[in-house]
């Protein structure tokens, strides 16, 4: 068990132990190992990335499609005295220009990104002469053709990281994957002999139950 990491979930994020996969998820980060996470929603994916980009030596960037998860997390880390900053078309170009010179001045530990910006020549300019220990895919089911949830936008992902100077550490994450779109995820993105990790999709706090109900309004005016 990585001590450091343990005190940094302590110390920023308030917990004492780590749930089901984060550990391993870490350990192979820390270890310079491409992941794939394949984790239910409120499982802790973000744990899983957030902790190894404090120990790790150079920014985390952080690439994902839904701009208010970016910014509900970098509030989130802002807040919990982690530097940290979302790019995307929330912002104008003046504001994305001062988070990339900060972030150049080694001022942010993680930056999200929405996919469309990495094409973009500032970005790309900023990736190419900073240090970039790691890349995390989120929703990373969005890159395969496979999926219901295919984004085009994803694709420029591997030609980005074919850009940098220096091949960083891949984690993908997703909450739900086919055997089909988990093989997408890792050959699309070139994984390098990855840690796949998969905790099932079962998620404890929700559970479906039947009712045969004859007066309806009764039995939810007694339930509310």
């Amino acid at each position: 068990m990585n001590q450091q990491a343990l005190q940094i979930l302590k110390k920023y994020f308030g917990y004492d132990s780590f749930r089901t996969g984060q550990e391993c998820i870490i350990d192979t980060i820390m270890a310079g190992r491409d992941s794939l996470a394949i984790m239910p929603t409120g499982a802790g994916k973000s744990i899983c990335y957030q902790v190894p980009s404090l120990m790790l030596d150079g920014i985390t960037i952080v690439i994902s499609p839904l701009i208010s998860l970016m910014q509900d997390q970098v509030k989130a880390l802002n807040e919990a005295g982690i530097h940290a900053a979302y790019i995307n078309s929330s912002l104008s170009e003046k504001q994305i220009s001062q988070a990339l010179f900060y972030a150049g001045q080694g001022y942010y530990k993680i930056i999200y990104v929405a996919p469309e910006r990495l094409e973009s020549s500032e970005f790309m300019d900023f990736a190419e002469n900073t240090v970039i220990s790691m890349v995390t895919v989120d929703e990373a089911h969005c890159i395969s053709q496979w999926g219901q949830d295919f984004r085009p936008s994803y694709l420029k992902i591997v030609d980005f990281i074919k850009k940098l100077p220096k091949r960083p550490i891949i984690s993908a994450f997703t909450a739900t994957a086919t055997e089909e779109v988990k093989a997408d995820i890792i050959c699309t993105l070139g994984l390098n002999n990855p840690e796949i990790v998969v905790t099932g999709f079962d998620r404890e706090n929700l559970y479906y139950i039947v009712e045969n109900i004859k007066k309806k309004d009764e039995y939810i005016v007694d339930y509310i």
